[in-house]
This record gives C-alpha cells, sequence and structure tokens, in this order.
C-alpha cells in the first residue's frame, strides 16, 4: 500500500511517498481502510520530534482517519469488518491503511461523509473536553478564543455560541475573522490592527473574559491572561505560534485564576467513557446541523506534504483533510 512516511525528523518537504507493507490488527485493534485523514497542528510537531509522542522511525503523521474497516483483532467486539468508522489513531493516518485503537474508533453517523468524520475529532474533541471538563463553561460567560481561524478555534466559536457564551474571536485577518462572525462569534478582534488588550476592554467595559481558549501562546498569551476577569480560566491547549510563553504567575494570584492545561489526547486514552458521552453529544449537534466543520481544502495523500506547509503558513481556515481517491 501507498503512504507517506517520516524516515528522519525535518520539515514537510522531507516526507516522501512510498509502498510500505499492509498492516495486521493486533488485540484491540482494527484496520481500517483510510477514506480521509484530517490534518492538524500535532501533525506538523510530529514530524520534527517535538511533539509528546515519538513514533519509531520511519511512521506517517496523520492522527484522526475516517474508513471503512477492513480487518477486527482479539477482543474487539463492539466493531465490524464493512462498518464506517472515524478513529483517533495518533500518527499512521496519511497512509491507505492503518491499525487503531478499537477504543478510540467510533461509527460513523449514517449520513456523515468521510471528509467531515476525518475533521471532527481533534478539533471538536479538543474544544469541547476544554470547555465543558476543563473550563467549566456557564451560559452567559464571555469566552475569547485566540486563533479563532484554525481548526481547534472554530471549533471553539462554535461549541463557545452552543454552550450559551459570548465569544469573542481574535485571528490575524478580517478574512478569517468574517468566517468566525460567520460561525457564532458575537465580537471579533483583529491582533494584527488592533491591540489585544485594549480591544478586550472596550468589548467588555473593562471587566475582563471568563474564558481565555489559547492554542496560540507566543506574544498573546500575556495580555489575555492580563485580561481575564475575577476567577477567569485561562485554557493552555498548545502553541502554534511558536514559543511557549513564561507567565508571570503573579497574574494568576491577583485576579483569583486558573491557569489549565489541556491534552485531549491523553484524556481521551485515561477516560474514554467521559470521552465518548462528549462524543455523543457532538454528534447530536452535527445530526441536528447545529455543527458544521469549515473545510478550508481536500488534499491527495502525494500532496499531504503541501497540506501540512499550508498549515504552518497560517494558510488553512478551519480543517485541511487528506483524502484517499
Amino acid at each position: 500500500m501507498k503512504a507517506i512516511l517520516c524516515e528522519q525528523y525535518g520539515p514537510p518537504e522531507q516526507l516522501v511517498l512510498t509502498d510500505v507493507a499492509l498492516p495486521k490488527a493486533g488485540a484491540g485493534q482494527v484496520v481500517i481502510q483510510v477514506e480521509a485523514c484530517g490534518v492538524n497542528f500535532p501533525d506538523t510537531l510530529i514530524i520534527e520530534g517535538k511533539y509528546q509522542i515519538k513514533p519509531p522511525m520511519p511512521f506517517s503523521p496523520g492522527g484522526e482517519v475516517a474508513g471503512i474497516i477492513t480487518e477486527v483483532g482479539e477482543g474487539v467486539n463492539h466493531l465490524r469488518v464493512g462498518d464506517r468508522v472515524f478513529s483517533l489513531t495518533g500518527y499512521g493516518g496519511f497512509a491507505e491503511q492503518v491499525a487503531a485503537n478499537a477504543a478510540t474508533t467510533l461509527p460513523m453517523l449514517p449520513d456523515m461523509d468521510f471528509v467531515t468524520a476525518a475533521s471532527t475529532m481533534y478539533t471538536y474533541g479538543t474544544s469541547y473536553h476544554a470547555l465543558k471538563d476543563r473550563a467549566s463553561l456557564q451560559p452567559g460567560e464571555t469566552l475569547l478564543v485566540l486563533g479563532a481561524a484554525g481548526g481547534v478555534g472554530l471549533a471553539a466559536v462554535q461549541l463557545g455560541v452552543l454552550m450559551g457564551a459570548r465569544v469573542i474571536a481574535a485571528a490575524s485577518s478580517d478574512k478569517k475573522l468574517e468566517v468566525c462572525r460567520r460561525l457564532g462569534a458575537a465580537e471579533t478582534i483583529n491582533y494584527t490592527t488592533e491591540t489585544l488588550r485594549d480591544r478586550i476592554k472596550e468589548l467588555t467595559d473593562g471587566k475582563g473574559v471568563d474564558v481565555v481558549y489559547d492554542p496560540v501562546g507566543d506574544r498573546y498569551a500575556e495580555p489575555a491572561l492580563r485580561s481575564l476577569a475575577w476567577k477567569g480560566r485561562y485554557l493552555v491547549v498548545g502553541f502554534a505560534g511558536g514559543d511557549i510563553p513564561s507567565i508571570p504567575l503573579n497574574l494568576a494570584l491577583l485576579k483569583g485564576a486558573s491557569i489549565i492545561g489541556v491534552f485531549w489526547g491523553a484524556f481521551a486514552q485515561r477516560e474514554p467513557k467521559t470521552s465518548l458521552q462528549n462524543f455523543r453529544q457532538i454528534l447530536d449537534w452535527i445530526s441536528a446541523g447545529q455543527l458544521s466543520q469549515h473545510i478550508h481544502n481536500t488534499y491527495s495523500l502525494a500532496d499531504s506534504p503541501k497540506a501540512l506547509r499550508d498549515l504552518l503558513k497560517r494558510r488553512v481556515v478551519g480543517k485541511a483533510v487528506v483524502v484517499m481517491n
């Protein structure tokens, strides 16, 4: 079968398209014929050796897939050959087939297409876990989403609205912010032309925001933290901006604030029952038409490196997806 392989750590351009052996289903696993694979920021980190997970070389990036089960391993009773599924794989998805953990593989909705299914887990899973389980976001609270036009950012915007929050979306261009408004953001901040902290003060009458959702880090972290209201919650989701910021902890003290880490992949592995409950709610919203993934573009397997480069260059609004056919 064909697969995109990382044979040495480096940029997307070093990835190679080659033939590899077909995977086999071990105990507790299924083999999935991949129809689509979501492209996510962790994919850009894992190929450079900068992610928490470091697979043995060579490996394929691609942490979430949708496709059809072709083989079921020992001990798997809830899935069958021929089932249409989507799965959290961590890596291995930029390939025509992948062996996946059955515990993190779910049946697709009957009317769900593969591209939608392959773009659901990381974005909605991360953002719903962050807002519900970590921040306990309440109706009527104000939520600031940094990097709001990215995959997890747009998911946080939509979910925040569904959870009854007033959502302020921050992104780097008016074009990106237009998409955020279309998906429910009440207010927007262009942090390339506006001062983040001043604009937050203006939009909140000086009260600050209750929750900050931050997948960016870098230079926006401290002004966002300083913009929290009393007992605000600051969600550390990722560092797409490049640098991991150093935070003056006295800010948390002065505001009675909480700085909360969000590692959805570990949560899904450690607390599978709660994660499954979250996905039931997410799928209900998708089925009802209340959640709709914004697909930036689809790419062929051979063009997977280009998809990763577009993500790194901040060209992707919403979600990029690799499709096999």
